[in-house]
This record gives C-alpha cells, structure tokens and sequence, in this order.
C-alpha cells in the first residue's frame, strides 16, 4: 500500500510537479497552525485511490485498460480512470493501466516498454511502416479481468 506522502497529488510518471508545488506552497502558505487544513486540500480524491488500488492489484505482465478500471469500480469512465492516472499515477504501477488500443502511454513508451520487457508484458512488434518502430501492447493476450485476485469482485 501507498505510505502517507506517496497520496500527495503526483504527476503520473512525469517531471510536471505542478500539484506538488501546489499543495506545497498551500502548506508553507497557511503556516503551522493551518498545516492540516492545507493537507485536506491536498488529499488524494476518493475516486482517485480507488483507481490506484486497482492499479495496484494487477499482476505484473498484465495490463487493464482505463474503462475495464473504471467497470471493475463501477463507477466513472475511461477518461475519469484516466485522468485520476495521470494526476496521481506516480505512486503505482501506472504502465499497467493503459489505452484500449495497446499504444504505449505518449511520452513514456520507452519508460513503459522497459517494465513491459522487464515484466514478460506480450508485446506486439510494429510493423516497419509504423511511426517509430514502437511495438504495442498484445491485448488479446496482456489483458487482466481481474479474476485470479482473490480478493472480492470491486473495490
């Protein structure tokens, strides 16, 4: 589970410290005394740490798309799931949750291609017209339902 400073707003796998900065200046801002109430600005949204509990719950060499996390909460939708990665993402294993199309997260492919290699993720090579050579998520066959979690049926 994610410790207490990792639920700090984080950019998902990026340099953009934006929600960092944030909530930081908000507590350097109200002081001591308004060190608490600068923190509840900063929390992690409810939504949100239900996305990074899924996320932490795939198992490695397996991805879920942002719909199948936003299903398997029943609530929300792709771009909600989305979004929530993108702000918070940092903390998780965010390369496991992915586009529907099995395009590697723009940006981050090589990143995420080095945990897919690390972690015997299919893959499917590109093709030698493709833009950049960059392979893609196998989907058929990377794709997590949530199954074999022993553990209840959502979160």
């Amino acid at each position: 589970m994610r410790s207490e400073e990792s639920r700090k707003p984080t950019a998902h796998a990026t340099a953009d410290t934006t929600a960092d900065t944030t909530a930081d200046t908000a507590v350097d801002a109200a002081g001591d005394a308004g060190a608490d109430a600068a923190y509840e600005v900063a929390r992690l949204p409810d939504y949100a740490e239900r996305v990074l509990d899924v996320a932490e719950l795939i198992p490695p060499g397996r991805v879920m798309t942002y719909g199948d996390v936003a299903e398997w909460l029943g609530e929300g939708g792709p771009r909600q799931a989305g979004r929530a990665m993108a702000l918070y993402g940092g903390a998780v294993p965010w390369w496991r949750v992915v586009k529907s199309d099995g395009v590697l997260l723009a940006g981050h492919e090589l990143s995420a291609l080095d945990h897919y290699r690390e972690e015997g993720t299919p893959l499917r090579e590109a093709a030698r017209s493709a833009e950049g050579h960059m392979p893609r998520l196998d989907m058929k066959r990377a794709r997590w339902g949530g199954a074999d979690t022993g553990e209840g049926a959502h979160i």
